[in-house]
């Protein structure tokens, strides 16, 4: 059994897949194995997938197709057909740099306490470096308050203890969007994040298929996840009050929009959502 099980998601990416793989392949650490999870594609990804196994007979490389349930479910299976103590997970979009699962492990030899360890990374818009909004700035340590405003962690930067997912049930299949945003929030509110401060990913965007591109509105997930974050965690008061100060700056934006757009019913809907965990909501928008 391999101390850090890969999981790579794709769907109808056999433009991209051996780009990510291949950055796995190249890892200066080698204690790993590879789960490609393919969630219903209908394209060439698992042909080119299997011939690059088959070329690196000294690596397991395992494809797996399922039935298209989007890339939570899809994690979700990967993790829970892998073994491996630790979980790396890598978007097919996306690649590592060759040093990127070595300075992880390199780091946890030093923190030994370490349960999530995650890196920078360094963005790609359209083929064009580009810097990160200061709202992504990497912070080591509690950084629960930091990941309320944005997806902070980068799911192709993340290592981490296996039990972390079992005990937090994992990515929620409900979540088309915003399913690691939420994922994070559930491990940051109990635990703290290790920060290698190097950019160790390659984080691709701008291409039409990119998720965070399909959606608008996003931010009805996060508000979701937040109000579940009152509902489920013991939370100091600090912490409780930022999560509803988060929830109000969000909330106000979203209700704004579904005001303006004359959406009733997701006004209402967002409107109860909130008043759910904080009665003292105002209902002038």
């Amino acid at each position: 059994m391999s101390l850090v099980s890969v999981i790579i998601p794709t769907y109808n990416r056999e433009g991209l897949i051996l780009r990510a793989l291949d950055s796995v392949l190249a890892q200066s650490f080698r204690d790993f194995d590879v789960w490609i999870i393919d969630d219903g594609g209908n394209d060439g990804s698992g042909e080119l997938v299997r011939a690059r196994a088959a070329e690196n007979p000294g690596t397991a490389i395992r494809y797996v197709h399922t039935p298209n349930n989007g890339v939570a479910a899809a994690r979700n299976h990967g993790i829970r057909y892998s073994e491996g103590d630790w979980i790396a997970l890598l978007d097919s979009d996306d690649e590592w740099v060759p040093e990127k699962l070595e300075k992880q492990m390199a780091y946890l030899k030093r923190n030994p306490e370490s349960v999530l360890i995650y890196s920078d990374e360094l963005w790609i818009r359209s083929g064009v470096r580009v810097n990160p909004p200061k709202s992504y700035r990497k912070f080591g340590g509690e950084v629960f308050e930091k990941c309320l405003p944005v997806c902070m962690i980068g799911p192709s930067t993340a290592l981490f203890k296996r039990n972390l997912f079992e005990e937090t049930g994992g990515f929620d299949e409900e979540y088309p969007v915003c399913e690691d945003y939420d994922f994070w929030l559930r491990i940051t509110s109990r635990y703290t994040a290790g920060l290698v401060d190097e950019p160790l990913t390659i984080k691709y965007g701008g291409h039409s298929d990119q998720l965070s591109t399909s959606y608008v509105a996003m931010d009805y997930w996060r508000i979701r996840s937040l109000c579940r974050i009152v509902d489920t965690r013991e939370l100091s008061p600090n912490r409780r009050e930022a999560v509803l100060r988060e929830i109000g700056r969000k909330g106000r934006i979203l209700l704004q929009g579904y005001s303006k757009h004359d959406r009733k019913e997701m006004y209402e809907e967002v409107l109860t959502l909130i008043r759910s965990v904080d009665a003292d909501f105002p209902p002038g928008i």
